[in-house]
């Protein structure tokens, strides 16, 4: 029983530790996108973290403040794009230009943002843009830059890209 014990507070133990990062994008004409993920704490020290170092990860899209759609590593498909990038000492996502890649972040959509699924939503950070797919169409008025950096936090971000303060 006290080995049972100890094992299950030394998982916890590991959840508890696991970083913890809520990201925000702006997009153009009012799109916006939400996000939330879990590094595996042994992976902060690599100059690079990749999808395959993340333990839990979630986006969710909107047009407006209304959701558009959801996308998430543990309901993905074997066929979804997936590939992240991401710089734990500074704390961003890695555009194109950064990492030496065409596409830098595929959240359900690759360079063309075109394979989303229908109904689907995703997320692409390519060497032209930055942008949606919904419904396995390609989101262009949604497009910013592949430069343009966006919103990682410790805490809570909302769809307009304000972070959640603590309520003491």
């Amino acid at each position: 029983m006290i080995r049972g014990l100890a094992m299950t507070l030394t998982v916890l133990a590991g959840q508890a530790n696991a970083a913890d990062y809520y990201f925000c994008w702006k997009g153009e004409n009012d799109y916006t996108m939400t996000g939330q993920m879990d590094i595996d704490p042994v992976a902060l020290n690599k100059p690079l973290v990749t999808e395959t170092d993340v333990t839990l990860f979630k986006i969710a899209g909107y047009h407006g403040g209304i959701l558009l759609g959801k996308w998430d590593m543990a309901t993905r498909d074997e066929t979804d794009s997936w590939t992240l990038h991401f710089d734990p000492a500074r704390g961003a996502f890695l555009t194109p230009g950064e990492a030496g890649l065409g596409v830098s972040q595929a959240w359900n959509a690759n360079g063309d943002a075109t394979d989303c699924g229908n109904p689907g939503f995703g997320f692409n950070l390519g060497n032209y843009a930055q942008d949606f797919c919904l419904n396995g169409v390609w989101v262009e008025e949604s497009g910013m830059p592949p430069e343009t950096p966006f919103l990682v936090s410790s805490i809570p971000v909302d769809p307009q890209c304000r972070i959640y303060a603590p309520v003491s």
